[in-house]
């Protein structure tokens, strides 16, 4: 834990290392994927590297962290850290690699910094680092006690039992046991997948868990936006086996019975069908808004899938916007153009649980910010660098 003086000093130095922090992950992945190459190629997601998410969402959490070492809050640093655990769990991570994590960091810290990390400096981020690094590990290890697993060993192969297109670029797969019964999830959690490319590289990726959770079956969609999910659309039909994790996420329905907003766009609908799935089976009678966002009607995955589900609640209310292609359906429930919340009724102890790219992920937090609606009370799929320095604030 963090002394006073090294607080004082990571107060003093914040500002530098964050102004520098895209430097400082630049070099680090450099570093890291020189002296690793399988890490890029079986572990880290290279089309986020070749695109500069991966090293922004690094920089974003590090910073983050880094200020609520200075104003404490707890709920926020929870906003971070159980978010990148189950992310860790599902990829496989270990304590070992914080070891090697740690090496290159602070390589890529003292190449960038220079002569500005004197011995008090460099002990002071040091200590933030496995600060946070003790945390995540410690997380981790209760995620994966929780799912019955050793640390690290999450993966295992399964049965691909059905195929179906659900839009014209997304499909949908099923997959049984190879052998053994899959492990259960609760509705709004996610699988990793692992599939091996032409260039010898097995990449992963995360997806949502639409089924229900009392089947003995795994279900989730892909759309077509990427080296693995061209793979899994043009190699992986009924019979073949996909190379998969246990389920971890966080966004699940919490434990009480308040209001639920749900609101997705594009892809970001598979969490809200899995949580609808488990609703709709309960009959929950609790009032439950879905808002749901894309660019057209013909390309939307689950279109009839979301409104079925919905549907059967007892107190379920839809509400979809498109970009295009639905101004002559425009009504009450269909409107023309991006997501707004002006005239969406959210009742004071709902839960806004929110499903989708960063960009959709972000605005649609200012707006709950601007309708007074507490940060506690929204919750989020993942992280993303914009919602990070949010949560710094």
């Amino acid at each position: 834990m963090l002394s006073e003086t090294q607080r004082t000093t990571l107060a003093a130095t914040l500002p530098a290392v964050q102004g520098a922090l895209a430097d400082i992950t630049a070099s680090f992945y450099r570093g890291l994927f020189t002296a690793h190459p399988d890490l890029l190629d079986n572990l880290f997601n290279r089309t986020h590297q070749k695109t500069g998410e991966q090293p922004q969402a690094l920089a974003g959490s590090i910073a983050a962290f880094a200020a609520l070492q200075l104003e404490p809050d707890v709920r926020r640093q929870r906003f971070i850290l159980d978010r990148i655990a189950h992310k860790h769990a599902s990829l496989g991570v270990t304590r070992a690699q914080y070891d090697v994590v740690h090496e290159h960091l602070f390589a890529a810290i003292v190449e960038i910094l220079g002569d500005a990390v004197t011995p008090p400096v460099a002990d002071a981020w040091d200590q933030l680092y496995w600060d946070m690094a003790d945390l995540l590990i410690e997380k981790e290890a209760s995620l994966y006690a929780q799912a019955g697993v050793k640390p690290g060993q999450v993966w295992h192969d399964a049965i691909v039992a059905e195929r179906v297109q659900v839009s014209p670029d997304t499909i949908s797969l099923t997959l049984a046991g190879d052998g053994e019964s899959l492990p259960g999830f609760r509705p709004g959690q996610y699988i990793s997948v692992q599939v091996p490319l032409a260039d010898g590289a097995r990449q992963i990726r995360q997806y949502s868990l639409t089924g229900s959770p009392t089947d003995d079956r795994w279900t989730f969609s892909v759309k077509l936006a990427g080296e693995v999910s061209a793979y899994l659309h043009e190699q992986v039909f009924e019979g073949d086996r996909l190379h998969v994790s246990t389920p971890f996420g966080d966004l699940v329905l919490p434990d009480d019975d308040m209001p639920v907003v749900l609101a997705s766009a594009g892809i970001g609908c598979t969490p809200v069908i899995g949580l609808l799935t488990a609703l709709a089976n309960d009959q929950d009678r609790r009032p439950v808004t879905v808002l749901h966002a894309d660019r057209s009607r013909n390309r939307q995955p689950h279109r009839g899938q979301l409104a079925a589900l919905v549907d059967k609640l007892p107190n379920g209310r839809l509400y979809q916007w498109y970009e295009n292609g639905a101004g002559h359906l425009e009504s009450p429930s269909i409107r023309v153009g991006t997501m707004t919340l002006d005239d969406i009724d959210i009742a004071d102890d709902a839960h806004v649980m929110l499903c989708g790219p960063g960009g959709f992920l972000a605005g649609m937090r200012e707006q709950l910010v601007s309708r007074e609606v507490p940060e506690s009370q929204i919750h989020y799929e993942t992280f993303g660098p914009e919602l990070l320095r949010s949560a710094a604030r």
